[in-house]
This record gives C-alpha cells, sequence and structure tokens, in this order.
C-alpha cells in the first residue's frame, strides 16, 4: 500500500511517502505561508519522481495542519455572527468572571472571537430537562435573520440555553438561514457539543463558525491539488483527539483539527516509546516555529475533554475554551526560528518566529533577526553543509554578524557567550512548559522519558531532561519528520457525546443508560457514512463521573458490549476505581451522578506497524571532529561528529559529542551516553544512566 503524509508546519512542511515493507522516503522542504499547496505539490512531484510512480498509484493521503488554530490566535478568521436567547447575549464576553492571575491589576482576558455588536438575540426559552417554556417567537426569528443577513457575515454560529437537552429551536433557526442565505454556513452547538456549561459549549460553537470558511477553501484548495497529481483516493486529516477523519467531516465541525499536527506527534511518540518498552513518555516536538509537548501515560496518549486555544502565560482559564477531546497538549512559542533579543537588560526568545518566510538569518532568504537557529549554527551544533539532508546550506558569516548586532554587542558579550545565552534561554522557556506538562500536572518527570523530535528538538533535548530530572531521552529514527510518522500510525476515529445528568441509584438508571448510548450510536453511524472510510468499527465507551454536589468530573471507562440490567451497577464500580486511582480513596456510600455519556468507533488502521526504513550498516561510519559550544567542559572543544546512518546496533557514544541525522541534529553533552536501539532510535542516558 502507497500511502502519503504530510504535515505543514510554520517553518516547514514534512512529508514520508511509505510502501508497504519498503522503507519509507522522508522529505521536508520550507512552507509556503501565502499559499501552503505550493510547497505540497512540490513535496508530491519530489518524493513521487524518486519512487517512479504517479498521484494515481497513492492509495491513501494524510494530512495535519495548524491552520484552525493559526486563525484563531491570529484572529484571522471569517466575519462571524452569533444567534443566542434572550438575555444572553454576553455569556461568550463575560465568560467564567475567573482571574486567571489573582494578583495581576493588568490582567487583560483574551478577546472573544467575535464582537458584541456581532451578537443576536431571539425570544425563546429551554429549561435544562429540555421542556419548552416559550416557544420560538417566528418574529423575533424574522428580525434576527434580516439583521444578519445585513450585515455581511460568512459565518453564523448558533448556541441556545439548555439546546444540549432539547436541539428543537437551534433546527429552527438554521432551517431559516438555509432558506434566506444558503450559501452561508451555520454552526449549531447542539449538534457540535452537545454539553452542558453555556459558556464553554458557545465558544466551541463560535470558534467553529469563525474557521469554517477559511478551513474549507484550503481543504477544498488541497483536494484540488492532489485531483491534479491524479490521486483519486480519499484524503484524510488528523483530529485533534488522535484519529483520522475526512475533508467532508472537516469543512462542516474544523474545530476537530484545530490541534491536528502536534496531536500526531504524540501519537508517535507513544508508538516509539512503547517499541524501547517505555510506558511513560513526554513527547517533545521542536519545529521552526513552536514547541509542543503532551504526555504519554501507560502507553497511550493522555486526551482532555477540553482544551484551550491561545493561553496567556500557560494559565488555565487564560485561553479560549474548546469543548471537543483533544490530546493532552502544551504549545509554545519557541521553535529554531524563535526571534531573540535584548530586552531590559536580560535574553528574550520568541514568542514570534521568523517562520519559513523570511526565516533565520543563517538561511539567506532575507531574515535579518537572529533566532535560535543562528545560535546553534555559531554554536557549532548544525553543519552548514548538511542542513536539511543538504538541501540547504547554512551561513554561518551572517548569522555570526545577527547576533552579534542584536544581542551580543547590546549586553557587552562575545558572540558565542551571546549565542549560549540564547540557546539557554530558549530551553528554560520550554523547561517551564516542560514542568507544567509533568510536575504541574501529577506526572513524576523522574519515571518518564522524553521523545525529542522535530527539527530542533533533539538538539535541546538532553539538557532540557537534566533540568527537571528526567533520566532518558528517546530520538526516534526520522525524528525531523516525526508528526508525519504519526500520520501514518493513526486509525480513522469518530467519537461523539453528550450531556445527560443521570443518578446511578435511580431503578431505571441502565434502561436511560441503554437509550443514550442508543441515540450516540445513531449519531455516529451517520457519522461513519461521511468518514468514508472501510472496515469494521471497535466501540468504545467513556463518561464523566461525580459525586453529587461535586462541581466537576473525573473520566470513567465504561464497559464495552450490551447493556444490560447491571450496567448502573458496573458504571458505580468503575467509577469508584477510578475515583480512588485518581486521589487514594473513594465513598462507597455517596450517591453518584453521570454528566457526559462519550461514543468512540475507531476504524481498523490500514497498517499495523510501520517500516521507518532504517536498516543497520555492514559497516560503521568514522566520526568526524568540529569545534563545538560545550560549556560543561569549558567552551568550544573538538567534538566527535557521528553519521547517524553509519552507526551500528548497541554502539555507545559518550558526549560530548554530535549526531548528525538528515533531517535534525542530535546533541549528546558531555556526561551523557548515547546507545543506538535494535530499531535504529537514539537512546540518551542522562548522566550515563547514573
Amino acid at each position: 500500500m502507497l500511502r502519503m503524509a504530510f504535515d505543514i508546519g510554520g517553518t516547514f512542511t514534512d512529508f514520508v511517502l511509505a510502501a508497504g515493507n519498503a522503507s519509507p522516503r522522508f522529505l521536508k522542504l520550507p512552507t509556503t505561508p501565502a499559499n501552503p499547496a505550493i510547497a505540497v505539490e512540490e513535496g508530491f512531484d519530489m518524493l513521487l519522481q524518486q519512487v517512479g510512480v504517479t498521484g494515481r498509484d497513492l492509495e491513501a493521503v494524510l494530512h495535519a495542519t495548524t491552520i484552525a488554530t493559526n486563525a484563531i490566535i491570529e484572529r484571522k478568521g471569517a466575519p462571524t455572527a452569533l444567534i443566542t436567547t434572550e438575555g444572553f447575549r454576553d455569556v461568550l464576553i463575560i465568560g467564567r468572571q475567573k482571574r486567571y492571575e489573582t494578583y495581576d491589576l493588568y490582567m487583560e482576558k483574551p478577546p472573544a472571537l467575535v464582537a458584541r455588536r456581532s451578537i443576536f438575540e431571539i425570544s425563546e426559552r429551554i429549561d435544562y430537562l429540555g421542556q419548552i417554556l416559550k416557544p420560538l417567537d417566528l418574529n423575533s426569528l424574522d428580525n434576527v435573520v434580516t439583521a444578519v443577513r445585513a450585515g455581511a457575515y460568512s459565518s453564523i454560529a448558533v448556541s441556545l440555553l439548555h439546546a444540549y437537552a432539547n436541539s428543537d429551536h437551534e433546527k429552527q433557526i438554521e432551517a431559516a438561514f438555509n432558506e434566506v442565505m444558503p450559501d452561508i454556513p451555520v454552526t449549531l452547538a447542539s449538534k457540535l457539543s452537545p454539553k452542558f456549561r453555556e459558556y464553554e459549549r458557545t465558544s466551541t460553537a463560535v470558534a467553529n463558525a469563525y474557521v469554517r470558511p477559511i478551513v474549507s477553501s484550503y481543504v477544498d484548495q488541497l483536494e484540488e491539488t492532489l485531483v491534479n497529481k491524479g490521486f483519486q483516493q480519499s484524503m484524510f486529516v488528523m483530529q485533534s483527539a488522535g484519529g483520522l477523519i475526512s475533508p467532508a467531516i472537516v469543512k462542516e465541525e474544523p474545530i476537530r483539527i484545530v490541534e491536528s499536527g502536534p496531536a500526531a506527534g504524540v501519537l508517535m511518540a507513544g508508538i516509539i516509546g512503547a517499541e524501547a518498552g517505555l510506558e511513560h513518555v513526554i513527547s517533545f516536538d521542536m519545529g521552526g516555529t513552536t514547541a509542543k509537548l503532551g504526555a504519554v501515560d501507560g502507553g497511550s496518549p493522555a486526551v482532555s475533554p477540553t482544551f484551550e486555544v491561545d493561553p496567556i502565560r500557560y494559565r488555565a482559564g487564560s485561553g479560549l475554551p474548546i469543548n471537543v477531546p483533544a490530546v493532552e497538549l502544551l504549545e509554545i512559542g519557541a521553535g529554531g526560528g524563535s526571534i531573540a533579543r535584548v530586552d531590559l537588560g536580560v535574553i528574550q526568545v520568541g514568542p514570534d518566529s521568523a517562520g519559513a518566510d523570511p526565516g533565520p538569518i543563517c538561511y539567506g532568504r532575507g531574515g535579518n533577526l537572529a533566532t535560535v537557529t543562528d545560535a546553534n549554527l555559531v554554536l557549532g551544533y548544525l553543519n552548514p553543509d548538511f542542513f536539511n539532508a543538504g538541501a540547504m546550506s547554512l551561513d554561518l558569516e551572517s548569522a555570526r554578524a545577527g547576533i552579534s548586532r542584536d544581542v551580543a554587542e547590546p549586553l557587552g558579550l562575545s558572540i558565542e557567550e551571546a549565542a549560549w545565552g540564547i540557546h539557554v534561554v530558549a530551553n528554560a522557556n520550554m523547561e517551564r512548559a516542560m514542568r507544567i506538562v509533568s510536575v504541574e500536572r501529577g506526572r513524576d518527570p523522574r519515571r518518564y522519558a522524553i521523545v525529542a523530535f522535530g527539527g530542533a528538538g533533539p538538539a535541546h533535548a538532553a539538557r532540557i531532561a537534566k533540568s527537571i530530572g528526567a533520566p532518558e531521552v528517546l530520538t526516534p529514527f526520522g525524528a525531523g519528520v516525526g508528526s508525519a510518522i504519526g500520520l501514518l500510525q493513526a486509525a480513522p476515529k469518530l467519537e461523539v457525546s453528550i450531556t445527560s445528568i443521570l443518578d446511578l441509584s435511580d431503578p431505571s438508571a441502565a434502561s436511560t443508560c441503554g437509550q443514550i448510548y442508543s441515540d450516540l450510536g445513531t449519531r455516529v453511524e451517520a457519522d461513519l457514512k461521511r468518514l468514508g472510510a472501510s472496515g469494521v468499527p471497535n466501540f468504545t465507551r467513556y463518561g464523566y463521573l461525580r459525586y453529587r454536589g461535586q462541581g466537576y468530573e473525573i473520566r470513567t471507562d465504561l464497559p464495552d458490549g450490551q447493556i444490560g440490567e447491571n450496567f448502573a451497577a458496573q458504571v458505580t464500580e468503575a467509577f469508584h476505581k477510578a475515583y480512588e486511582k485518581a486521589y487514594g480513596y473513594a465513598d462507597p456510600e455517596a450517591a453518584i451522578e453521570a454528566v457526559d455519556w462519550h461514543l468512540v468507533a475507531t476504524l481498523p488502521s490500514p497498517e499495523g506497524t510501520l517500516n521507518l526504513g532504517w536498516q543497520a550498516p555492514k559497516d560503521s561510519f568514522p566520526p568526524r571532529i568540529r569545534s563545538t559550544w560545550q560549556p560543561e567542559v569549558g567552551g568550544f572543544v573538538a567534538t566527535e561528529i557521528y553519521d547517524r546512518r553509519g552507526l551500528l546496533v548497541g554502539t555507545e557514544i559518550k558526549g560530548p559529542a554530535i549526531i548528525e541525522d538528515p533531517e535534525s541534529t542530535i546533541v549528546v553533552p558531555e556526561g551523557d551516553v548515547a546507545t543506538v536501539t535494535e530499531n535504529g532510535h537514539i537512546l540518551i542516558r542522562i548522566g550515563g544512566g547514573k
């Protein structure tokens, strides 16, 4: 089976062409921000020509993208109108009234995606049980339709009070708009996120509507590009929760792909970790624009029922809440292209990036601001003649001049000291993020290995691991295109959910559960038809439950199979076990409420395993020598430089050393020891494994 996977990042677009048991082909190309399809078309041409096939021979194309995330963060979405219940116009603007920084007198909340003037009220009312207290006022509806039509909006979101319990009024509003404005997409909160908590549900619906025209146009353009290349099958896109969905679903519910690329990377980290016998890993994906961190616990990526887009200083409650499941991630503006400057007498790195155009100074494409990549080049970590498999040559002297001007001279440092300062500050930013993913979320970093990938991740990972106490760093073969590799391991997956608060001690609880999952089954079957994938799905269930009186819930895996009269008792037992695991105790006498119910349908992956193409060489390549900055031993020292393609299984490399990969560079500091695993991955034991 010939499959192409590509991940469009802020700086590079990564490609992997996999052909069954044959070795896959890797490729990195600079992203073309003005039109991402240009880089995609170029990458397809290069790889297909290398193999001697055409797009017609491809059986699957898999894609990850950050277009939805970027549109929200940069506030470059479509003009959107929000329709809500009379008296609730300010739900989105007020939010939760929580201060994410208690003592910051100048704290600013993130601006809503729609202005108050774009929020319209309709006279109607439904209670939390779904009973209609006030019928939908048709005159009120007509007035709103007229006002929206006059406002030149490109997208519409509808979020009425308690519509998760009864969606009739939202459907009537959708029908009215479809009749008058058939070309304007309408997002219903009751369909997208039928859950309680009005603010989060409304935020989700608005975010979906905000990016829907942009993502739809983007997907249409990509599909046209693929058709022009002769591709005749369906493209699949990675979603935030870690499974693949079809373009038809993406265009209708683009909020599902907000964390598309990073999710693929975490999936890859879990698979590579399992190969190495590591059940608990922290994924560390550092590219040219951002660094993305996630966690794998017990072999499975950690998944959160909600997440926030664009949080401020990583603070909970500071971003825009999105009410769809997503792989647990933290993304920061720290990448190879992160811009370095002096601010108030200290070095600042990021969050802004030089991106792909113009890029770092050393790329020679017009960039004139010092970046992390420029610093790593000055420190000797990067080979100027073998960057991106030799496809790019780096300009060392221009990088030195830029760092001298932007950092060294203002601080009275040498160029090398300034470059090291940039590297250290970038590490400190990522270390802080890694502590949030680990320590602040109840994970002991001493029990976790770091899986480092992305073009820049392996150059920074070992020193970050040492600072947080992680014992090992695993850099997979093909690390520079890690997220694209993760796409090839993903399976088509759909998830539906609903809020239905149920007392599990109620005598009718089991039959109510049966009805809930019957309704969810109907919804997921409809989505499976839109998915267009073949195979028999595997269904799993989970829910969010709490003791009565508690304000928040915990995830509880629910029994599979037939729902019988003992189902409520089985759910109760499962909740007690989950609660005790999370908090160390459980109260078997307390009443339990189930709040949210989830059904997941997963189709089999086309390939159960992936041959990454590594083959042990017959003979090892001798190391070269290059001067690199190693402050642990006093500054610039003669350092052994290894070609990863010439390393035998079991080879041990003592730091300081550099291991060059075509798509990334691994830095092994003094005191650490790197070993080649049987799958060709590089395992670094921090402190030599002491």
